[in-house]
């Protein structure tokens, strides 16, 4: 069967900062007519950091979207033309002040591909250092140190809800991928 669907024509609704928002007029596979609004998005990094076996390093940080404080791993956009592999080193020290000595890719997720192109680069960071945190300008984030269990604890009863970080500890932790 043939998902696809054609672009007839496209026009920028909006091109900000950060974002790009985008209106195609399409055709789908079985011909109707119809269109899309997509959200255009350069993309970041997830950082599942781990100071020990137990102990993972998370975020304290205000989401305006959500107006409420979100727990959640290190991460950030990735900038114009910047390859993930550094952008992940470049977050994780912005945020927590740490380096990592052992990185491992977890491979990518799409967040909402529904109506965004953004995709997230997950990475798990052992053998940390402190060097000293320095985040952006106007990033007000707090590290914490928290237990794995804990951590797992509180996915479970709804404190975490944060996608990425549920998403990355899943692929950092499923069968199958070795610590």
């Amino acid at each position: 069967m043939n998902y696809e669907e054609k672009t007839l024509d496209s026009a920028v609704v909006y091109d900000g900062k950060v974002i790009k928002v985008i209106k195609d007029n399409i055709e789908t596979a079985d011909g109707h007519k119809s269109f899309r609004e997509v959200v255009l998005h350069n993309g970041g990094v997830v950082i599942a950091a781990m100071k020990d076996e137990e102990t993972i390093l998370l975020v304290k940080q205000y989401r305006y979207p959500l107006k409420h404080v979100n727990l959640e791993l290190p991460a950030g956009k990735l900038e114009i033309g910047e390859n993930p592999d550094d952008a992940c080193k470049r977050e994780l020290e912005e945020e927590t002040g740490y380096r990592a000595k052992v990185w491992k890719s977890l491979g990518y997720i799409n967040t909402t591909p529904g109506i965004c192109t953004e995709k997230l680069y997950l990475y798990l960071a052992r053998d940390l250092e402190f060097v000293g945190e320095h985040p952006d300008v106007g990033e007000v984030i707090k590290c914490f140190e928290y237990k794995l269990s804990d951590v797992f604890e509180m996915i479970q009863n709804g404190q975490i809800n944060d996608s990425k970080t549920i998403c990355a500890l899943s692929r950092a932790f499923c069968k199958g991928f070795s610590l």
